[in-house]
């Protein structure tokens, strides 16, 4: 059983992948992901699981797979504190890498980690550095699309490019650079269990591009113990207020191809700030652009009134 002590420097990069599953009571459903990573016709991986509090089995069961597995696997465990807090963790101790995210309650192809290692291959060399990752589709458990194709095969885009010029929505699948990852961890924010991975996605697609590629590669199980979203507004409201705020700062160029989508943010930036207690002087002194504080400056009696109105239902 692994440690949570820090590894060295020496130690990472053992493996081309880590596949990394953040769990919290799923040991119901992990052994989904253990059977897909048991099928893989590419081995040079390990899995690395963060356990962030289960109370369920999922430590006993992952004890029994370290023993048993053909693949590396090393669990972590921590306190009840958030799947960014997870995801940070690890990062840091990855040795792979390639970063591979994948969610306790999914499955992958057998030829999954063979088809990325593919694609990134695939990459001239000259212009491995300005890439960061790899994405493909995904198919639901009875195998239909989940979301749009990418315009072409292979685009080389990033996700913002992606979500806003073309279009693209659904639940896609893919890989980082684990280096990269490294330079981009979730902000860690004292009581907040909930960070929205949009703040970190952003960030890197304004730095790194992406090889998206229109194979579907991971089962995504809909419909089927999905944790439900919070019914109350005031609940992680600090960070929608981050995920507005970085949408107005940092996505703000795109406003052409989504304008009604920057009015909303731009109302629900000021909404959550309401809850968290900043007024308009504190609103204001957050946007970095002159176009992010007009769109404020327009929305804010709207996001007062919806702060006022999720005020009046929780009374």
């Amino acid at each position: 059983m692994a440690s949570n002590n820090k590894i060295t420097s020496e130690e990472k990069n053992d493996y081309i992948f880590t596949v990394f599953t953040p769990t919290y009571n799923r040991a119901h459903t992990l052994l989904r992901v253990y059977k897909s990573l048991q099928d893989q016709t590419y081995k040079k991986f390990e899995w690395l699981i963060v356990d962030d509090g289960s109370t369920d089995e999922t430590k006993k069961v992952v004890k029994q797979w370290i023993y048993e597995a053909s693949f590396p696997i090393r669990y972590f465990h921590q306190e009840n504190q958030g799947k960014h807090i997870a995801h940070n963790l690890g990062v840091r101790e990855s040795r792979g890498e390639l970063f591979l995210s994948l969610d306790s309650d999914d499955a992958c192809v057998p030829k999954a980690l063979e088809r990325f290692h593919y694609h990134w291959n695939s990459i001239p060399k000259d212009k491995k550095n300005s890439f960061s990752a790899v994405t493909s589709l995904c198919h639901d458990q009875q195998g239909n699309p989940v979301g749009n194709r990418f315009p072409y095969d292979p685009t080389d885009s990033d996700s913002l490019e992606i979500k806003y010029l073309y279009k693209v929505k659904g639940e896609k699948w893919g890989f980082h650079r684990t280096s990269i990852l490294r330079q981009f961890p979730f902000p860690e924010i004292k009581n907040a269990n909930f960070v929205p991975e949009g703040v970190v996605w952003t960030a890197i697609a304004k730095k790194y591009k992406t090889r998206f590629i229109n194979e579907s590669l991971r089962t995504y199980y809909r419909g089927e113990d999905q944790l439900t979203a919070a019914t109350d507004p005031s609940t992680n409201a600090f960070s929608h207020m981050l995920w507005f705020k970085s949408r107005l700062n940092d996505e703000i160029e795109w406003i052409h191809f989504a304008p009604t989508e920057f009015l909303r943010a731009a109302a629900h930036y000021s909404r959550f700030s309401f809850h968290n207690k900043r007024g308009p002087v504190k609103q204001v002194r957050k946007l970095n652009n002159i176009l992010a504080i007009i769109l404020w400056g327009l929305m804010l009696p709207i996001g007062l009134l919806a702060y006022l109105y999720d005020a009046a239902k929780k009374s």
